[in-house]
């Protein structure tokens, strides 16, 4: 399975209350003009292999290709990549260096996000992509399974507070018995604060060492009376040289990766 339809099919599931139940009541209520001049413009949903009531194919691929213009934002806000992009701009930012360049640090953020998301998307391909294309269920049963999996790994790694934060500020306030029946759009969003809050945690971790050798070079050159020469100068080769010898980006991938088992 690509990478571009693990993408598309989580565009769809941020979509899908907004597009079927519309094109749904659409079928039942639009009548059919008898002897109509121009019935190729006409649009039709048709049911699918079995008499299962899918949308047809055309329409699939119409709403397909219309998500995907979202698909970067939907990856950013259901998946691990706000973690993982955060701390390795701290990691950046302590090291004060221009290179890695920031398309290269996006590129190995998104791949460390493939990884991690690698089960949860191989569970959705299972339950819903398979059996979706087989004929065997609805493409809404698809889009259903597919975000109930999505939530459960929201879920996982989502701080209570941030839960009931969203919840209480709903309006109405939004009340369930289980986090797993509440909406996405109360999960997304905590999901997203509780990995911003995480990610700089770990990001802290990731800056202090670097903050360290930054005041030790300092102090040592305004002992020597050396206030003429920056201490950046100095401490850049000297941080370089200490994350290199501890293999600091095996380290922190390392981290990262743990941080979501």
């Amino acid at each position: 399975m690509t990478a571009r339809k693990l993408i598309a099919l989580v565009a769809l599931l941020f979509v899908s209350s907004l597009f079927l139940p519309a094109l749904a009541q659409a079928q039942e209520s639009a009548p059919v003009a008898a002897g109509s001049a121009n019935p190729q413009v006409q649009v039709s949903i048709q049911n699918g292999p079995g008499g299962n009531n899918n949308l047809s194919i055309n329409l699939q691929l119409l709403i397909l290709f219309t998500v995907l213009s979202v698909a970067p934002s939907l990856l950013i806000m259901m998946t691990s990549f706000v973690r993982v992009v955060v701390v390795l701009s701290f990691l950046k930012s302590g090291l004060a260096l221009q290179q890695p360049s920031n398309q290269i640090m996006l590129s190995l953020a998104l791949f460390i996000t493939f990884f991690i998301m690698a089960p949860t998307f191989n569970t959705i391909k299972k339950e819903a992509l398979d059996p979706m294309q087989a004929g065997q269920i609805t493409t809404q049963v698809a889009l259903d399974r597919s975000l109930g999996t999505m939530k459960t790994f929201m879920l996982k790694y989502t701080r209570p507070k941030d839960l009931a934060l969203f919840m209480s500020m709903s309006s109405p306030p939004v009340t369930a018995d289980s986090a797993q029946d509440l909406s996405a759009a109360i999960v997304i969003p905590a999901y997203m604060l509780s990995e911003l809050k995480t990610g700089f945690q770990m990001g802290m971790l990731v800056l202090l060492p670097f903050l360290v050798i930054d005041m030790v070079v300092a102090s040592i050159l305004m002992s020597m009376g050396m206030m003429m020469l920056p201490p950046p100068i100095v401490s850049l080769p000297l941080k370089v040289m200490v994350f290199v010898l501890v293999d600091g980006w095996t380290l922190v991938v390392h981290s990262i990766v743990q941080s979501f088992q």
